[in-house]
C-alpha cells in the first residue's frame, strides 16, 4: 500500500497505480457482480496465474479496495468483495464498458 506521500501527484496516475493492471480491472469487474471465492476468480479469469491473483488480491485489500472474509467452517471458506471504496469505482468501469462497446461498433 502506498502512503499519501508516495502516491503520484497526478490523480490519473494515482488511479492507474491502484487499478491499472489488466487483472485488477477484471477482478473489480467480477466483484461488482457479487462476492467471489479465490478459485471462482481463478477459473473465470482465463490465463491468470495463482501468484498474480494472490498478489493482486493482497494489494487491493491493502489499498482498501476489497475485503477478505474468512468463514469459520471446515474447510475454511474465504470470499472477496468490493469495499465501499471499491464500489466507488463502478462509474469508471461503466464508462470503460460504454467506450469499449462504442469502439467495437466503429470497427
Amino acid at each position: 500500500m502506498l502512503t499519501k506521500q508516495e502516491l503520484p501527484e497526478c490523480p490519473v496516475a494515482t488511479t492507474v497505480a491502484l487499478i491499472g493492471s489488466k487483472w485488477k480491472l477484471l477482478i473489480i469487474r467480477n466483484l461488482l457482480q457479487r462476492p467471489w471465492r479465490f478459485n471462482e476468480l481463478k477459473r473465470d479469469l482465463d490465463g491468470i496465474s495463482q501468484k498474480v491473483l494472490t498478489d493482486s488480491l493482497r494489494s487491493m485489500e491493502a489499498d482498501g479496495l476489497i475485503t477478505r472474509t474468512v468463514f469459520p467452517e471446515v474447510p475454511p471458506r474465504v470470499e472477496y468483495a468490493l469495499s465501499e471504496l471499491g464500489q466507488s469505482l463502478k462509474p469508471i468501469l461503466d464508462s470503460m464498458v460504454d467506450w469499449g462497446n462504442a469502439y467495437k461498433q466503429m470497427q
